[in-house]
């Protein structure tokens, strides 16, 4: 027979195992900053933006969950999913540095990638809107060095790897998480424009998980030699997009 002594059940009380948690979250970074920050909900109006796949869309190119599979896949290892991770991950490791004028320049070089006026538009937009809401609710000690750079057009990825970093949220986690919640955008759209539905949705998101941990791993030691995509036919779907006559999204 096992004999509780009191100090054994004492340690086992909700009050206890509740503080216990909480010492955790005092001596280890927390990653719920970005459940809020990659949150649909987050006012960085993600959903206004399709990434030109409104245009594929149109053009029954995606047709189906299969299509748009096939349409986004290539862009984990060719495409602007590569490119965004990559961009994170440098964005973040300059933050991490606190070098404010290797991240300024970066962010140029982000902007500068923009294969189209709406994706320049996408990247920027949604980059200062987070900035503006992170820095009134999510500020952190290192924030003032970055003054300079945060006056200017910001890329979205940059912005966010400026707070993750600011709040010491690791960038293996940090990549895998964005690229999922990009997916997640995207997969939304498509949604949004009748073409799947939620059972396909989470269904391919679910599939995409490997890849954007995999992802990640590789954008984590990346350097800015391996920027670079192949995706003709999204830049030329932004293009198009442009001039598109019925849009229900920015890009």
């Amino acid at each position: 027979m096992i004999i509780a002594t009191v100090s054994t059940l004492k340690a086992n009380t909700p009050t206890t195992r509740r503080r216990s948690l909480i010492t955790m979250g005092d001596t280890q970074p927390s990653l719920l900053p970005l459940f809020v920050w990659l949150s649909p909900a987050f006012p960085v109006g993600g959903f206004a933006y399709s990434h030109g796949l409104e245009w594929a869309v149109e053009t029954r190119a995606i047709h189906d969950a299969a299509s748009l599979a096939r349409w986004i896949e290539p862009w984990f290892k060719q495409g602007v999913l590569r490119n965004e991770a990559i961009l994170l991950s440098l964005g973040w490791r300059a933050a991490m540095a606190r070098d404010p004028h290797g991240f300024s320049a970066l962010n140029a070089l982000a902007l500068a990638l923009s294969s189209s006026q709406e994706l320049h538009l996408e990247t920027s937009q949604q980059g200062s809107a987070f900035i503006a809401a992170a820095r009134a609710a999510w500020p952190f000690a290192d924030l003032t060095l970055f003054d300079d750079c945060l006056e200017e057009e910001i890329a979205y990825p940059l912005a966010l790897g400026l707070f993750a970093a600011g709040h010491k949220i690791a960038a293996n986690v940090l990549i895998a998480a964005f690229v999922l919640a990009f997916c997640g955008n995207l997969v939304a759209a498509v949604q949004k424009l009748g073409i799947i539905g939620q059972a396909d949705a989470q269904t391919l998101l679910a599939h995409w998980r490997g890849k954007a941990e995999a992802l990640a791993i590789f954008a984590e030691t990346a350097q800015e030699a391996d920027l670079g995509t192949c995706s003709y036919f999204a830049d030329i779907a932004s293009m198009r997009h442009e001039t598109q006559y019925s849009r229900l999204f920015r890009s």
